[in-house]
């Protein structure tokens, strides 16, 4: 071989070799931004968005958080060995589709693409997660992932998103729809629609939607509420004092904790003829943005920051499940309706009435829940600064533990004057014992 020969194979040669270094140069960068958790907590933001804006309830929207996330956490473990399934571990859930041996995926963008179909079945407006999905799949696209990897990683987002949405056929919601609304009766005793929007009582029926991990909505029964008795010196007219003479001696402190913890999708406002509401985020929507700070502020990768989402959307779920089976078999009545009958015709509480039962309260159960898993995934005093709410005109809080938090969430609901202190009292050890039993009952790490 002459000379100019082999320096043309020599340069030839070292093209080869740069161009392929180039291309796993590439092939990494595409992996390691794939694998960028912002892209996970960007579309549970995107979804408590939509939630706020279609307005649901706080127990429906905690299914709304719970199906997405399982989808996510079901994709992304397939390339993290560590982490468990959750197909049996679920009520009446099985292993979602295996993806295909020996052939590259970006499991990443397929628990997004999951996480995103799954969320846009269960809301209304569609077009918004849609805008979304367009954006985040450019931007994996533009991240460089070869072709065959995105369609092949889409249509196993596809499979799985399917699966989940099966299995939640099967938990009773639609169903529900069709049940009768909540009858209003003349017992003293029994709950009834308040002002402004004197709305019906949101689901009667929630306690028939299957559970993810309890054994059934009964399994955790809190205890009843002192007997209705407005006799002065009785025990019930001792907490509706309570209830009007601390709202009416609130310091600046209470007053604040009252409207950060108000969490009330749907306030209404009169001004003469006119009605106009105020849409907020959902107690379960708060304590998933509480996951988004704790996990940021853990640095958590894509894998934990599903891990605890998820693991915190099921306990919401439950927890309102177990709450609002109590609600309607109690069926009390709220502080408003009793103060105004039998104490003050113009007393008003701090935040507007939510339109269901008053027993339990249903910030005491799910943020006691919520606050026993973050604990258990995350260590006791993990301090943060809450700024939930700082989208809704509100100030960030400082919590020294989630227990911290969970505690201002319940007692808030005492400054609000919407809840006897039995409500939060009973409530939080049945928020307690829900995660408690989540605790020990789902596992996401192989032991």
């Amino acid at each position: 071989m002459d000379f100019k020969n082999y320096s043309l194979l020599s340069l030839l040669v070292i093209c080869f070799c740069v161009i392929t270094a180039c291309q796993e140069s590439s092939h990494s960068d595409y992996k390691a931004a794939a694998s960028d958790p912002a892209h996970y907590h960007d579309a549970v933001k995107k979804l408590t968005d939509v939630i706020v804006h279609d307005i649901f309830s706080p127990p429906v929207a905690s299914r709304i958080y719970a199906y997405p996330n399982i989808a996510a956490y079901q994709v992304l473990r397939q390339e993290h060995g560590e982490y468990k399934s959750l197909a049996g571990q679920l009520t009446e859930l099985e292993e979602v589709p295996s993806p295909q041996k020996n052939v590259e995926y970006c499991y990443p963008l397929a628990a997004i693409h999951a996480f995103l179909t799954v969320g846009k079945t269960f809301i209304f407006s569609e077009a918004k997660i849609e805008a979304h999905e367009k954006n985040v799949y450019q931007a994996y696209k533009d991240m460089g992932v070869p072709s065959e990897v995105y369609e092949r990683s889409m249509d196993y987002g596809n499979a799985v998103a399917k699966h989940i949405l099966a299995w939640a056929d099967g938990d009773n919601y639609k169903q529900t729809r069709t049940f009768p609304k909540y009858s209003i009766t003349e017992d003293p005793d029994k709950w009834k629609p308040t002002p402004p929007a004197y709305m019906d009582g949101i689901e009667p029926h929630w306690k028939d939607i299957r559970p993810f991990v309890i054994d059934s909505a009964q399994q955790f029964i809190p205890m009843p509420p002192p007997k209705f008795d407005m006799t002065e010196g009785s025990d019930f007219y001792k907490e509706a004092m309570h209830v009007y003479e601390t709202t009416n001696n609130l310091t600046e402190d209470q007053t604040a904790i009252a409207s950060f913890w108000d969490c009330n999708p749907y306030v209404s406002h009169q001004t003469g003829h006119v009605m106009f509401a105020t849409k907020k985020i959902t107690p379960g929507g708060h304590w998933m943005g509480i996951t988004s700070i704790v996990t940021k502020q853990e640095n958590a990768d894509i894998m934990r920051a599903s891990e605890v989402y998820t693991t915190v959307a099921i306990a919401l779920a439950d927890a309102f499940i177990s709450c609002w089976d109590e609600k309607y078999r109690s069926n009390l009545i709220r502080p408003e309706t009793v103060i105004n009958e039998y104490i003050d015709e113009n007393w008003l509480p701090v935040l507007q009435t939510p339109p269901f039962p008053e027993h339990t309260s249903g910030h005491s159960v799910i943020s006691t829940a919520a606050a026993t898993v973050l604990t258990d995934l995350m260590g006791d005093n993990f301090a943060f600064i809450d700024t939930t709410e700082v989208a809704y005109g509100l100030p960030p809080r400082s919590f020294n533990s989630f227990f911290h938090a969970s505690g201002e969430a319940a007692i808030s609901r005492l400054y609000g004057g919407i809840h006897y202190m039995p409500a939060i009292d009973y409530g939080v050890e049945q928020g307690k014992k829900v995660g408690e039993f989540i605790v020990k009952k789902l596992k996401t790490k192989e032991e």
